[in-house]
C-alpha cells in the first residue's frame, strides 16, 4: 500500500488509480469494515489524526479532484466522510523527498513521457499535508 504524500498531480495514470484503490482500502480499515492492513505503517498518520475518517476522506477528495481534472470517473460517492476544512496532517520534507525519488524510479520504468514530466517538476505535497522539516518518517519502510 502506498498512500503518497505527494500531490496527486505528480502521479501517472497507473499511480493515481492504484492510490485511489489503496486509499479506499485504508478508509475501510479506519472505518472498521476490514481487519486486513490494520497495522500498515502508512495508516499511522491517518489513524492518529483527530478525525481519521475525515482525514482519509480529505485525502480521497484530493485524488478525486485530480482524477476529475484529467477526465477520469472516480466514484466520489465512495468517500464516506467529507470535511470542508480538515486539519492538515504533517509530513516531513525528508519523507516528501524520499517519495519523490521513489516515484521517479517508478515512472522511469513505466513511461518515459511521465518520467520526463517528473524531471521537469519539483515535489509538492498533497493538499492535506503540511510540510515540516525532518527526515524520512519513522513509519516508512526504507
Amino acid at each position: 500500500m502506498r498512500l503518497w504524500s505527494l500531490h496527486p498531480g505528480h502521479l501517472d495514470r497507473i499511480g493515481l488509480v492504484a492510490c485511489w484503490r489503496e486509499a479506499l482500502l485504508a478508509q475501510a480499515v479506519l472505518d472498521g469494515r476490514t481487519i486486513g492492513y490494520r497495522n500498515h505503517p502508512q495508516l499511522v498518520r491517518f489513524g492518529a489524526a483527530p478525525h481519521p475518517l475525515g482525514s482519509i476522506g480529505a485525502y480521497l477528495a484530493g485524488l478525486h479532484d485530480e482524477a476529475t481534472s484529467r477526465g477520469y470517473r472516480f466514484d466520489g460517492d465512495k468517500i464516506l466522510v467529507r470535511v470542508d476544512t480538515p486539519p492538515r496532517l504533517a509530513v516531513t520534507q525528508g519523507q516528501l523527498e524520499f517519495e519523490w525519488r521513489h516515484l521517479g524510479r517508478k515512472l522511469a520504468e513505466r513511461s518515459e513521457g511521465d518520467a520526463a514530466r517528473w524531471r521537469r517538476s519539483a515535489p509538492a505535497a498533497h493538499p492535506l499535508f503540511a510540510v515540516e522539516p525532518g527526515d524520512v518518517e519513522g513509519w516508512e519502510r526504507v
